[in-house]
């Protein structure tokens, strides 16, 4: 019996629509959804247009962080390391300015210590054969230390000559009133989509994450995606450290500290597998706003900010448990 044009449509779009309905980001990004109405009509500050703002632009460093995140999730491998990258990048591009030097040396020089950590820890991992949670806890307690060496653990706020520029590029709205750090998100959100959606180097991450012995004995250069996975974490971080540095005006050796934690929920509850194989930009930008949104309820529901900790860690458990459920469902 043929199968007409109009036949195979239909199968394609309620395969897509299942496929959605399925997916943990879409459940996840319904209940950042929910959340947003409940508080909307429950407090008289939360849809206010500076609260969204504020939501908006803080979201997005836990969110470009996650991204880089989640591709090493995605090959099976943890990144502790990036609250520390984030630190040490910020402590560079301020250490750098406050010495004369332009915002683009600065930035250039922020951006290569954050590739230089992510590729020490690729090479550590991918070519030596070390756990990717014990180099890169190692690497969380170096990275802060030299960010404490290079500022002799003072506070930076005076950035040279275009210390206007990076207070600018970070803290102010280029386009239509949107804040800067949230244009950056979604253009590298985008990138990542593209990338890992639509490339060979995305689908290697995928095969390498799923069965990283299959992908090796099917030709995957299984050793250099890694190096190169773990950089591109390390570059987002960096690039977080950039955009955070010229928000706040000032650098600490307590910035970014106890991010990675936010960072990993963010990737887990936006639905990256921590086997492996599973995990998509999306996911990371949606588990990144459900964290912020719960953050910012908190205050304004009048619930002691000490349990944050507890409503995140719980979502993490909802997480893994829909996932494991999905799992088994698709075994049966």
């Amino acid at each position: 019996m043929s199968i007409t044009l109009d036949q195979t449509i239909q199968q394609r779009e309620r395969s897509w629509l299942s496929q959605q309905i399925g997916s943990q980001t879409f459940w996840v990004l319904l209940a950042v959804i929910g959340a947003c109405l409940f508080l909307s009509f429950a407090t008289d500050s939360f849809a206010t247009t500076k609260n969204l703002y504020n939501i908006t632009r803080n979201v997005t460093f836990v969110a470009i962080v996650a991204l880089g995140m989640t591709l090493v999730i995605i090959s099976g491998g943890i990144d502790l390391s990036v609250g520390s990258t984030l630190c040490l990048a910020s402590m560079v591009l301020a250490v750098t300015m406050h010495a004369g030097y332009g915002i683009g040396t600065g930035i250039a020089a922020s951006l290569a210590t954050a590739l230089a950590i992510g590729a020490f820890n690729g090479v550590l991992i991918a070519y030596l054969g070390f756990p990717p949670f014990v180099v890169t806890l190692g690497m969380l307690s170096v990275a802060r230390s030299l960010a404490m060496v290079a500022s002799n653990n003072t506070v930076v706020f005076e950035f040279g000559p275009d210390h206007q520029t990076l207070l600018s590029l970070g803290g102010g709205a280029y386009f239509f009133g949107i804040a800067n750090p949230v244009i950056y998100m979604i253009v590298l959100a985008l990138i990542t989509g593209y990338v890992l959606r639509w490339t060979r180097f995305g689908r290697y991450v995928y095969a390498i994450g799923g069965n990283e012995q299959a992908a090796t004995l099917t030709g995957v250069p299984v050793k250099p995606i890694k190096v190169a996975v773990y950089m591109i974490s390390g570059l987002a971080a960096g690039i977080a450290g950039i955009i955070q540095t010229g928000w706040l005006g000032a650098v600490t050796t307590n910035i970014g500290a106890g991010m990675e934690l936010q960072v990993i929920a963010a990737a887990v509850i936006g639905g990256a597998n921590l086997a492996g194989g599973i995990g998509t930009a999306a996911g990371a930008l949606v588990g990144a706003a459900l964290i912020e949104v719960i953050r910012n309820s908190l205050g304004l529901l009048g619930i002691n900010a000490f349990w944050q900790g507890t409503f995140i860690g719980g979502a993490i458990i909802l997480a893994v448990l829909f996932d494991r459920i999905r799992t088994l469902r698709l075994k049966n």
